[in-house]
């Protein structure tokens, strides 16, 4: 993975982790899934973006998620969110729900998120690839190592960060955050299955803002045109 670039600041910051067996054992599991002809989503320039878009010292909002989706065209290395032109998927349809109920945002006709990447809003997920058509199948290679250092590193180094931890699964990876320091917000999944039992009406997106203004950082402007 010497290869791809990485944005200076979480360079610095996780240098030292590309060093690693972990990191050398998973550099092996991809260049294998290649050469056994499997399609890997997002695509290399990408497999970053979360990081490239949001600079160490820019992330105000972490959002957590856990799989790059698995099909066509959907995946550009930010969690939940898809290129422009691709559907936009159930879970992401429940998020613009939510901050319609929540601030008034006019639901957009793409899933791109990009917008609030530039923010400082870190769309992190716990895996950063996966085979197309097989969901979860990067799980358990390494992935997973690499990104609790990043939050442990954020956790840290920086306060008065948003956590948004949506479901069972977000929530164990951030359990250990300080909430003294930061706010730490909790919810189900927006997923359909659970977004009925707590995620719709969680007003985490206003919270978050008022949050950030409190501490003197700018609010997120959540609006995608």
């Amino acid at each position: 993975m010497s290869e791809i670039k990485l944005q200076q600041s979480w360079k610095n910051l996780l240098e030292s982790e590309f060093n690693k067996p972990y990191m050398h054992k998973l550099k092996a599991f991809l260049i294998e899934q290649k050469q056994q002809g499997k399609t890997i989503y997002p695509e290399g320039s990408h497999i970053f973006n979360a990081f490239n878009s949001t600079p160490v010292d820019k992330v105000k909002v972490v959002i957590l998620g856990q799989d790059p989706y698995h099909g066509p065209n959907q995946a550009h290395g930010l969690c939940f969110s898809v290129n422009k032109g691709v559907a936009i998927p159930p879970s992401l349809r429940n998020i613009y729900k939510e901050l319609n109920q929540d601030i008034g945002f006019i639901i957009p006709n793409h899933g791109n998120l990009q917008a609030w990447a530039d923010q400082g809003v870190l769309l992190l997920n716990s895996v950063l690839t996966v085979n197309q058509a097989q969901a979860g199948s990067h799980q358990g290679k390494g992935w997973e190592v690499f990104t609790d250092k990043i939050i442990a590193e954020l956790n840290i180094k920086h306060k008065n960060i948003v956590y948004m931890l949506w479901g069972a699964y977000a929530q164990k990876k951030g359990a250990s955050i300080d909430a003294q320091n930061n706010l730490v917000l909790k919810s189900v999944h927006p997923s359909p299955l659970s977004a009925h039992r707590g995620f719709m009406g969680c007003k985490h997106f206003s919270q978050c803002n008022e949050y950030l203004q409190a501490h003197g950082n700018p609010p997120v402007i959540w609006q995608i045109s």
